[in-house]
């Protein structure tokens, strides 16, 4: 009993270690290990696809080759379709910096004629932040359309992990069962299915969402007069794969074109307002329906995920965080020491404090 405490005691010094061992290991080894983890969630993506040309009679390593070809295909198409506006868009690069800065001046000079003379030094200030931005922007997208060697090798070994995935799930899965005990085998199964559904469903809503987006962005900025409707569109579009924060910057970066380099104070409250309606349809009516809640973590969880897989590795580890957080989710379902953790990382235990139809009909119903 008295030596209890102690080996308590190192048991969370164990923990601890590995956790920042397991940490470090993802920051050193980031280059190598997220083109994997993303390939997993597209082999997941892909699945359906391929076990239906298995049942068909197809063997599997022609079912594997025939839709990796056929997913890299649509994506090369979409990639050179994006890097011709791209292309176009840094040809006029140049002018419209110009025709920001100008843009500038005058809502600057507007806003000093409303509330009288501003500092020089702050004005001075202003021009010099938006310029640098503008020049960062501008080498950003110069460097992704002269990728490196290096990063054109990480995402070109992806269709290899993808069909490799693919072909070798069984071999993958049976590894899991040896390593377990006969009389674990059904939970493990469980466990295994429950996962690929979820991983399934949330991968195949969230491209069709970001299809679907692709199509209202592009079709709303155009009507609004915003230029470059088609990029603008593609790109706000592309950056909802990362939740709750995607639609926010997906449309700021339409904002502050209409508003720096249109210069256009009227379409920029349209385009505020276009995003609004685009982040409640969104939210309300395309995830619900088509991704569903089958990712079942709570908003806070989501969050914090995000920012901690942003901070790990970057744009990818944002994209990567919730579904892998989701099968976390599940695996701690079935494991009944981890019950805890997936109380808290679901959404169940507030149900009483929701807002509801019901809860603001009775609050109008009292005040009447």
């Amino acid at each position: 009993m008295t030596r209890e405490p102690g080996v308590r005691l190192r048991y969370y010094t164990f923990v601890l270690l590995f956790g920042i061992l397991f940490l470090y290991v993802l920051i050193v080894a980031r280059e190598f290990l997220y083109p994997i983890f993303m390939s997993i969630l597209f082999a997941y993506l892909l699945y359906p696809v391929e076990k239906w040309l298995e049942e068909r009679g197809l063997p599997r390593i022609l079912a594997n080759f025939i839709t990796v070809i056929a997913a890299m295909a649509i994506f090369i198409g979409a990639l050179v379709l994006l890097y011709r506006q791209l292309i176009g868009f840094l040809g006029d690069f140049p002018s419209l910096q110009e025709e920001a800065m100008k843009n500038l001046d005058r809502l600057q000079q507007s806003i000093d004629r409303r509330f009288g003379e501003s500092d020089p030094d702050d004005e001075h200030w202003l021009q010099t932040q938006v310029s640098s931005g503008l020049e960062l922007s501008g080498n950003f997208l110069r460097e992704i359309l002269m990728a490196t060697t290096g990063t054109i090798a990480k995402f070109g070994l992806m269709p290899v992990y993808i069909f490799l995935a693919l072909y070798y799930r069984n071999k993958f899965e049976n590894f899991i069962y040896r390593q377990l005990p006969p009389v674990k085998h059904g939970k493990a199964r469980q466990v295994i299915d429950q996962i690929s559904h979820v991983t399934k469903h949330y991968m195949a809503g969230v491209v069709s969402v970001i299809l679907i987006l692709c199509v209202l962005n592009t079709a709303g900025l155009y009507l609004i007069g915003v230029e470059y409707a088609l990029l603008l569109g593609i790109i706000s579009a592309f950056i909802n794969f990362i939740p709750y924060f995607g639609t926010l910057i997906g449309g700021a970066v339409p904002l502050l074109y209409t508003l720096l380099v249109q210069g256009d104070p009227n379409k920029a409250l349209m385009v505020v307002l276009f995003f609004l309606v685009i982040q409640f349809t969104e939210n309300n009516i395309l995830t619900p329906n088509i991704t569903g809640s089958k990712v079942n973590i709570n908003p806070m969880f989501t969050i914090l995920s995000i920012i901690v897989g942003g901070m790990i590795w970057g744009l990818p580890g944002m994209f990567l965080a919730v579904p892998y957080l989701g099968m976390f989710k599940v695996y701690c379902d079935y494991t009944p020491r981890l019950e805890a953790w997936s109380y808290m990382l679901g959404t169940e235990g507030t149900e009483e404090h929701a807002l509801t139809f019901d809860k603001i009909k009775r609050v109008f119903n009292m005040r009447s």
